[in-house]
């Protein structure tokens, strides 16, 4: 093969890479936390590949806590991950299929399965570690 014909097998490659990404649809990461909700609950976990989702509740001071953190963090996260609140005084099926007893409480999926979970208010550090450690 000489020279030339490579040249054109590597350009129709990359023509055809380029045709079938344009052709995926793109998907939109939010850079704020999605409200969770029995309606959409199940559309957000299969529409992207990772959500950690914040399981709180109003009442809960610890929740306060750690809301700014998840605020900051799906901005730093956005194109990655999504972040996702569930109030489990509003949604207590959900909070059960997931054995929510203590909250706040995150909850990593990725492609709609969970994998890990953090429970109570920690630090921004240790959330990004977590973060990083689940994305595979």
């Amino acid at each position: 093969m000489d020279e030339l014909e490579r040249i054109r097998q590597k350009k129709m490659r990359e023509m055809m890479e380029k045709m079938l990404n344009e052709n995926k649809p793109k998907i939109e990461y939010p850079d704020h936390p999605i409200i969770l909700t029995s309606s959409n609950f199940e559309e957000v976990l299969k529409k992207y590949r990772y959500v950690v989702v914040d399981f709180w509740a109003e009442w809960c001071a610890p929740c306060r806590l750690i809301a700014p953190i998840v605020e900051t963090l799906a901005k730093e996260y956005a194109g990655d991950v999504v972040f996702g609140k569930l109030n489990t005084s509003e949604e207590p099926g959900i909070a059960n299929r997931f054995a929510i007893t203590a909250i706040p409480s995150l909850i990593f999926f990725r492609n709609g399965k969970p994998v890990d979970k953090i429970v109570g208010a920690v630090p921004k550090g240790d959330i990004t570690r977590w973060i990083r450690k689940n994305m595979v």
